[in-house]
């Protein structure tokens, strides 16, 4: 590979020095907000104060307190990356980009997954090197998760990691200009966790302007708790602490204490005489809203935004297959129509009546070899696609996600090029959906 000078870009907080290759030019670690400290942890994000002289960018950032995770044989470390790095610094950005030249090119915002309790930019699946190679500017973000980002909490505002998303995004609108970027062309997308928060967005009045276009992979538009259900939440983690279930409380433990207390928050029954568990028992942590997103657009920016949203064929075998608990493909696909089918095609449904004919549908149906051929179209599977890495090494093999086989020829060139297409022009390439005739996009069928 060529070698490059780093390149330096001064932005409105500080100069930030980044690192330049064959696909263009990487600034990683960029604070949108001050670092979460104490009752930090718990208030609204707050602006970060700058710095003087040139930051480095070259290195990646600290990640948001989480667990570890396992998924049995299949190795899912490219999804979440290294777990807990710590340092306090890490409501930050990574921007890929294909030169900070002052171009507008369009910007695609990336959230990741994660269950609301992992996940960080430095995910080996979020390489952004594909779109910098096709044009884009690609910001991935950081955000609280856990009971810093979600655990409903009196005196501390709801739905933190969400307001962390809102800061990113005003960040990159301020700021994404000096990295050859478009802010007029922002596209927020994300998957799972990060594909619910997008559609969170879409009714969230103070997204409005911040972005005109957006993705939901393998999101839910019905994926909220009902205040209800996040106090069980919250007063089961204040047991589990020995403290008060307040802002002030929660300030003077430690997030070491946060994480040992996940496992006594399994397995909660949330379902209440209103409404079912939403995420049906895989995580205690999400959205806390009185109404559902897909029945909120009418509040949020949803009627100016083009969305393209899906899900994958086969989303609930991640769940079931990696520990040996798949009995029926009907129990898979019914695990993923209760997660993420059902409140998929709600949103796509709302929004399509609020925007006017401005929405359009896949379904991602490419089958991983994983797991002796097992794993299928999986949570998550439809990830390396988008990002244009099928072909890594480190996704093969019988335990990676895309299982021994080598992926399909194009598929990956056509998916990402759909992505990069929507970002441009608000058009993937097919026609937009119609809730009298809802026919989805088939991916890799």
């Amino acid at each position: 590979m060529t070698q490059y000078a780093n390149p330096v870009v001064d932005t409105p907080a500080g100069a930030v020095r980044g690192v330049r290759d064959d696909a263009g030019e990487l600034y990683r670690a960029i604070p949108y907000a001050a670092a979460p400290i104490g009752a930090g942890r718990f208030a609204p994000p707050a602006p970060h104060p700058g710095w003087p002289g040139v930051r480095d960018g070259t290195r990646p950032s600290p990640t948001a307190p989480q667990p570890t995770r396992d998924f049995g044989r299949l190795d899912m470390t490219p999804y979440f990356g290294p777990g807990w790095v710590r340092g306090e610094e890490y409501l930050t950005v990574d921007v890929r980009t294909p030169a900070a030249d002052h171009r507008r090119r369009p910007v695609m915002v990336f959230v990741h997954g994660g269950g609301f309790v992992t996940g960080s930019t430095r995910a080996a699946l979020y390489d952004g090197s594909a779109f910098a190679r096709d044009g884009v500017v690609l910001v991935t973000v950081n955000y609280r998760v856990g009971i810093p980002g979600f655990l409903d909490l009196d005196g501390a505002p709801a739905n933190r990691g969400l307001l962390d998303v809102l800061a990113a995004l005003g960040w990159v609108r301020d700021t994404v200009a000096v990295f050859g970027g478009d802010p007029n062309r922002v596209t927020i997308f994300g998957q799972s966790a990060g594909a619910t928060l997008t559609g969170a967005l879409l009714a969230t009045p103070g997204a409005k302007g911040l972005f005109r276009r957006a993705i939901i992979q393998s999101g839910s538009g019905t994926g909220a708790f009902t205040p209800e259900q996040a106090r069980r939440v919250t007063a089961a983690a204040a047991v589990a602490l020995g403290v008060a279930p307040t802002a002030r409380a929660f300030a003077e433990i430690p997030d070491e204490c946060f994480l040992e207390i996940l496992p006594a928050l399994a397995g909660l029954d949330l379902r209440t005489s209103t409404a079912t568990d939403p995420l049906v028992g895989l995580s205690p942590f999400g959205l806390v809203l009185p109404v559902q997103p897909a029945d909120g657009l009418v509040d949020g920016p949803a009627g100016d935004v083009d969305l393209l949203i899906g899900t994958n064929a086969e989303e609930g075998r991640l769940y079931l297959v990696p520990q040996g608990k798949l009995e029926s493909a009907t129990e898979a696909n019914a695990l993923g129509q209760a997660l993420f089918g059902a409140g998929t095609a709600r949103m796509a449904q709302a929004h399509a009546r609020v925007s006017g004919g401005r929405t359009h549908v896949y379904s991602f149906e490419h089958r991983s070899t994983a797991l002796d051929g097992r794993l299928g179209a999986a949570h998550t599977v439809e990830l390396p696609f988008v990002f244009d890495l099928a072909d890594r090494p480190w996704l093969h093999g019988e335990t990676g996600l895309l299982g021994p086989d080598p992926a399909p020829p194009g598929l990956a060139a056509r998916v990402h090029a759909a992505w990069v297409a929507f970002a441009s022009t608000g058009d993937p390439g097919w026609a937009a959906y119609d809730p009298q005739r809802p026919v989805a996009e088939i991916l890799g069928g």
